[in-house]
């Protein structure tokens, strides 16, 4: 074939090494004709005896002479084997994710799995959407059969408790109780400004909008979808900001985000509701959104509760040390009150 660069081999060829080609290396000819294939892709074809030199194995640095007969193996295009790379990185980077979930599980029964989700990872794919939960539930099976199903969401910014059902069985009353606000789950956010009231119950209906290519949920007394959630400032640091629980009703896309910037007092970190209002002016707190589901409650079909919380994450310790805030005397806030 001489200096004919081919593309794509499905077959085994020999080729014969011309003159102009004398004295070069062996892992170089291959460069230039394949320059998709990288070093270690040719000495591991070299290794294994896939490529050689008049049916000789040989090293990369294997310089050849003109008439020489070089084993070609089979070569994927440059798609193909870009493809193939792309499916090898994406399956160890979702062997990795799925390690780091593993080690991040809070309770585990014959029934369900709780995970403390990292702020930052999406539980579903979508758009622009490439590490998802969704997409390694099959590391998380802990022995069991059937892979775990998501039964409920949080936002891909907000981090903390996150429920999976280890069977269908358990798939179809988890569902249902998340539908019927049968599970209490309890929220932890910073919010920017004076709260107030310090405690009350925000029954705006919200709906997903598009304008100028912008998709924001906004509150729609019309036809919006019902949005309850409950809250109640656990301390409030004067004027500028306040540490604030929240005990959701209903589970609508950013409703949390939503409602608090309603009231005025936005979740710190988040510009897309709260524009440049929500960020506090202060050094060391870092600028992610602070909205953390803490524990949730879940009252099982024969009578045995669940109940599992979730330590703030890194940033947000980070941000409560900053401001002197202590988790250690929390109290439920809504106890004597919901």
């Amino acid at each position: 074939m001489g200096d004919e660069r081919i593309a794509h081999l499905t077959i085994v060829q020999i080729q014969t090494i011309e003159k102009q080609d004398s004295e070069i290396r062996l892992d170089r000819w291959f460069r230039d004709r394949y320059p998709h294939l990288g070093q270690g892709a040719i000495e591991k074809l070299l290794r294994t005896g896939q490529i050689r030199v008049d049916g000789r194995r040989v090293k990369a640095n294997f310089r050849l002479e003109a008439g020489q007969k070089v084993r070609v193996p089979p070569i994927a295009s440059p798609a193909r084997y870009e493809q193939a790379k792309e499916i090898k990185l994406n399956r160890k980077a979702a062997d990795e994710l799925g390690h780091t979930l593993a080690s991040s599980v809070l309770h585990l029964d014959e029934e369900i799995i709780v995970i403390d989700k990292p702020a930052g990872l999406a539980v579903q794919g979508g758009t622009s959407i490439n590490q998802h939960i969704d997409g390694v539930l099959d590391t998380l099976t802990f022995g069991n059969p059937q892979k775990p199903k998501l039964v409920h969401r949080l936002d891909k910014d907000t981090s903390g408790v996150l429920v999976l059902a280890r069977d269908r069985k358990a798939a179809q009353w988890l569902t249902k109780y998340f539908r019927e606000q049968a599970i209490e789950k309890t929220y932890w956010a910073l919010v920017v400004g004076e709260l107030r009231p310090v405690k009350g119950k925000i029954d705006s209906p919200l709906k997903k909008t598009i304008r100028e290519n912008n998709e924001k949920m906004r509150i729609n007394t019309k036809d919006g979808q019902t949005a309850i959630t409950h809250y109640a400032i656990v301390e409030q640091l004067g004027r500028k900001a306040s540490w604030v629980a929240m005990r959701p009703k209903t589970g609508r896309t950013h409703q949390l985000r939503v409602h608090m910037a309603s009231l005025g007092t936005p979740i710190h970190g988040d510009g897309k509701y709260g524009g440049r209002t929500a960020f506090l002016d202060l050094q060391g707190i870092s600028k992610k959104i602070h909205l953390h589901a803490r524990d949730i409650r879940i009252r099982r079909p024969n009578g045995r509760e669940l109940f599992i919380t979730a330590d703030l994450p890194n940033h947000m310790k980070s941000s409560w040390s900053q401001l002197g805030l202590d988790t250690k005397n929390y109290k439920d806030p809504f106890g004597e009150w919901l």
